[in-house]
């Protein structure tokens, strides 16, 4: 959790000194969350002066458990004062009200008791992110019958979009409000979501941490969990769904959208470049569609509403694949609920999740386009013949000897599966193999490799690891190293291009401050001078600046095929003057030993989805791939972190496809 960092947790305005020449860069206007109303001197120094008081109690019990339910608290009052996050007068009140709550906890976990919980009804939690350590909230709605000792139904409700509901807003609502959804016998959970990325980011993370954390604090069947969703939420049940199918006994969308192009209604005339148009797959849910055959799917929409599209489209998508989507019709209502059409949906739902489905189930389908969603119960997508287009693999338990399995675009892949798998037959697209192991394993996983198109048995556990080479969680794009745990690695020094110099004051402070409103947290900082091996051992390093400015850049360049020299980048063969272009890229990184370590490099890039593309949750996608040049002539705003020089994805081995665009004369 990288809770050991915190002490280098830094504001990068601490860290860098040359601010002058960013200040001439144009600000980029926040858009979520939006700035609230003026906060009165008064009330700021009563609040500042309660919650430095809450937050040193809280600092002395470091060390007792269940911190992050606390911190919640603590956090959403920090956020909302200093992002002005209050939007009404009476907001002011929810922070006493928050405080207020810290205060009791704090003094419950004084007399080493934890009220919370054992409590029914409306209940607030919290747990610390793998990805930033930052505390996030989550709401749970506690049936006032609870049998705490009998395992129970879990359902995960994912809220709607609401630019302001921010921590603060959040938490008092969830404390308050049990939601639309209050099946009998089970414990509902609502998710924050990182309030609004369109549960996707940090946002899907969220999700399954916060499922985790519940999972550890009360007994829940595992193999009856429901996901649901309304607008925002409706999106978010559809790729979380999808690609996290057997997951879920049932899955049930209410509106919200399903892709981008089509809900955008965009023509090819605005299509934007060919590579975030790739990228596009990575959430779009018809490329998933397969994976929700593994579970029960019943879609809602209201027949006025037009977010009705999300369901039409995968209807489409449902029978392109032989298929029929259960598509539940609230009449003559618009973006809402139908009431009698909603009880017969959860009556629906409650009645598929009071059966477990067998385990492991006999059949099974995966499809994606991206080993990062590349486990579908028993069986695993390891490495693909090309990323980014069709993959797919359909098993089924012929026999406790026998597994049948087909393939698409699938050049390695594993099997796993819940009894004895000595002896195991696998027929992989029509070859017929014997289950190995590695000998260092009691059992399994049985891992099967294509070689010049035959498949074979692998024995070596790291096998997809061995070579530079896209494989789990090792693939891009740019984005994908802030879904894991990451450490930002910023310059103590100084890059002899001053214009270079203003463009990375600029695009660090903007990455660290839309991390912390968007996302909800710091970003884990850290100067290149204070990394150690222990800091760096388990996450993904964002280096920041060049090897003039930056020292574990100049060590670490060497492991990516960009080069530094002379104040100038060369890579792929160009050139490109280090006062004007700056590449971005992600890549996997080497231990100093070497081989993989599984984790990534990235180098001078955020987050890709900027400000301009938070008025519609259907747009905070990946907008650049593997790497970019970045033309930084032109400064950055709301939509790019300059003019896109040319940008492109590595292949299978980490190499680059075709040329690069050399520099313009």
């Amino acid at each position: 959790m990288l809770r050991y960092l915190q002490r280098f947790v830094l504001v990068v305005a601490a860290v860098l000194s040359t601010q002058l020449a960013a200040a001439e860069i144009a600000p980029i206007q926040r858009v979520l969350p939006p700035e609230g109303i003026e906060i009165p001197a008064e009330v700021r120094e009563r609040l500042e002066a309660r919650l430095a008081g809450t937050k040193k109690r809280l600092e002395a019990l470091r060390s007792s458990p269940h911190h992050a339910d606390i911190e919640v608290f603590t956090k959403a009052v920090e956020l909302a004062l200093q992002l002005r996050e209050f939007y009404v007068p009476k907001d002011f009140a929810k922070a006493d009200w928050a405080l207020d709550e810290a205060d009791k906890r704090l003094d419950s976990r004084a007399e080493s008791q934890s009220p919370w919980l054992t409590a029914t009804g409306t209940v607030v939690q919290g747990y610390y992110s793998s990805i930033d350590g930052s505390a996030q909230p989550y709401g749970l709605v506690i049936p006032q019958d609870h049998d705490f000792e009998q395992p129970c139904p879990l359902y995960v409700w994912l809220h709607g979009r609401g630019d302001k509901n921010t921590d603060l807003h959040f938490l008092q609502e969830r404390a308050t409000k049990p939601g639309q959804v209050t099946p009998k016998g089970a414990i509902v959970l609502h998710p924050f979501g990182r309030h609004c990325v369109g549960w996707k980011h940090a946002g899907e993370i969220d999700v399954l941490e916060a499922i985790a954390e519940v999972q550890k604090r009360y007994k829940i069947i595992p193999n009856r969990i429901v996901l649901i969703g309304f607008s925002m939420g409706g999106a978010g049940a559809w790729h979380i769904g999808a690609h996290y199918a057997d997951r879920w006994i049932a899955v049930s969308p209410g509106a919200g959208f399903a892709e981008t192009a089509r809900y955008q209604r965009l023509t090819p005339d605005k299509y934007p470049p060919e590579y975030e148009q790739t990228l596009w797959g990575l959430y779009d849910v018809p490329g998933y569609v397969r994976n929700l055959f593994n579970t029960r799917v019943i879609a809602y929409s209201g027949e006025l509403d037009k977010q009705i599209q999300a369901a039409r489209v995968m209807e489409e998508a449902y029978q392109a694949e032989g298929h029929k989507l259960e598509h539940l019709i609230g009449p003559d209502v618009e973006h809402k609920y139908e009431p009698k059409t909603l009880a017969a949906l959860m009556q629906q739902i409650e009645a598929v999740a009071m059966k477990a489905r067998p385990q492991p189930p006999k059949t099974v389908h995966l499809q994606t386009r991206t080993t990062r969603y590349g486990s579908m119960h028993w069986v695993r997508a390891l490495r693909l013949e090309e990323h980014w287009a069709d993959a797919r693999i359909d098993g089924e338990v012929v026999d406790p000897k026998q597994v049948r399995l087909t393939t698409k675009n699938v050049s390695a892949l594993g099997v796993s599966l819940p009894f004895d798998m000595r002896g195991l037959t696998v027929n992989i697209d029509g070859t017929k193999l014997t289950a190995e192991f590695n000998p260092n394993l009691a059992m399994g996983p049985a891992n099967f490799l294509k070689v010049d198109g035959i498949w074979q048995p692998d024995t070596t556990v790291t096998f997809q690891l061995n070579g530079l080479a896209k494989g789990v969680n090792l693939q891009g794009p740019i984005d994908d190293a802030f879904v894991d745990q990451f450490l930002v690695v910023v310059p103590s020094g100084k890059s002899k291009n001053s214009a270079f110099q203003a463009w990375v004051d600029f695009e660090l402070n903007h990455f660290v401050s839309r991390w912390r409103s968007l996302m909800r947290g710091d970003p884990p900082i850290i100067r290149d001078v204070e990394l150690n091996d222990e800091a760096r051992a388990r996450t993904n390093l964002i280096l920041w600046g060049d090897p003039d400015s930056n020292i574990v850049m100049r060590r670490l360049l060497q492991q990516t095929p960009v080069r530094f020299e002379a104040s100038r980048w060369q890579f792929g063969g160009q050139s490109f003057d280090g006062g004007q272009f700056v590449p971005a890229l992600i890549y996997p990184r080497l231990h100093e030993e070497g081989g993989l370590s599984g984790h990534y490099l990235v180098l001078n890039s955020g987050l890709t989805f900027r400000e301009g593309h938070d008025r519609t949750n259907s747009l905070q996608n990946p907008k650049l791939p593997d790497w970019a040049i970045i033309d930084i002539s032109r400064p950055p705003d709301a939509f790019a972190p300059g003019r896109i020089h040319d940008a492109g994805f590595f292949d299978e081995a980490w190499q680059l496809k075709g040329s690069v665009k050399g520099p313009t004369p």
